[in-house]
């Protein structure tokens, strides 16, 4: 016997929060890929966080994601293979190769930014401005309660394992 479909308004808040979140990263993904950027997909936004601040090593990047340096060489090596990044020499490193983004992996940041900032004017005319700023301050809130305001100011949101 299977449990009958859960209506979205019964759903727990934090279930809720994530497919909000999903639902709209799904459409900002679906107008990038009308822009062009069809070859990206949402985990790659983990690594390019990281490498927005400016270049950095694998090395850099795997403890920033807290991840090991194999499985950041293994993302990197995609980014690269794909456009989105690029290594450049160290100039103080003859050894070291510093990542960078790609003017590619450049406009799709800007993309990205673009069409998350469109949908938000969206649903504030669909909804009001102060139903969304509502939604972002508990939002905000519960995220500073549980401890994870920090992780966001320093580009240090992670996949999950």
């Amino acid at each position: 016997m299977s449990e009958p479909p859960v209506e979205p308004s019964r759903t727990e808040l934090s279930l809720l929060s994530l497919f909000a979140g999903w639902a709209m990263t799904g459409e900002v993904q679906r107008r990038m890929d009308g822009d062009g950027f069809e070859r990206l997909r949402f985990n790659d936004g983990f690594v390019l966080q990281h490498v927005l601040a400016g270049p950095l090593t694998v090395s850099a990047l795997a403890e920033r994601m807290g991840v090991t340096q194999q499985a950041a060489s293994k993302a990197v090596a995609d980014l690269v293979r794909r456009g989105v990044l690029t290594r450049k020499p160290a100039p103080d490193d003859a050894r070291a190769r510093l990542l960078e983004l790609t003017g590619f992996g450049r406009a799709s940041v800007e993309s990205a930014r673009a069409h998350r900032a469109a949908l938000e004017s969206e649903l504030e005319a669909e909804w009001g401005v102060d139903r969304v700023a509502d939604a972002r301050a508990l939002l905000a809130e519960i995220l500073h309660r549980l401890g994870g305001t920090e992780a966001v100011r320093q580009r240090r949101v992670r996949q999950l394992d």
